[in-house]
């Protein structure tokens, strides 16, 4: 009798941690492709393409940056659900204004668990 009811107890709380440590698992939200057009002298458009392993309102990809140089924030795109279904998954930023004299860009994302630390990209502007 006790054996049965310690192996019920023991499947419980595994699938309890299976399934409440997933978004754990899912890693940092990783940048994994961009398209930049100049709108105007000095204006650029972002499009960023993001994958994660988002698991629910949770742990999802919420946000990705424009930085320039000594990661000053240029632009913010806040996410404002999670993307279980459509990944990896595409967003745009429009008129981020950018000093002249700035020839490149980096791009990174952040999750609600981890923050920033994926995989960034660095992006030269076109002129």
């Amino acid at each position: 009798m006790i054996v049965p009811m310690f192996r019920k107890l023991l499947w419980g709380a595994l699938l309890v941690a299976a399934t409440s440590t997933h978004s754990v698992f899912a890693g940092p939200a990783d940048v994994v492709g961009v398209e930049v057009t100049k709108s105007r002298p000095g204006v650029y458009n972002f499009a960023v393409t993001v994958r994660h392993e988002d698991a629910g309102w949770k742990h999802y990809a919420d946000a990705w940056q424009v930085l320039g140089p000594n990661g000053m924030v240029l632009g913010t795109r806040e996410l404002a659900h999670p993307h279980e279904h459509e990944q990896p998954f595409t967003r745009s930023l429009y008129g981020v204004e950018i000093e002249p004299g700035i020839a490149s860009v980096r791009l990174r994302a952040q999750d609600k668990v981890h923050g920033y630390g994926g995989r960034e990209v660095t992006v030269d502007l076109p002129q």
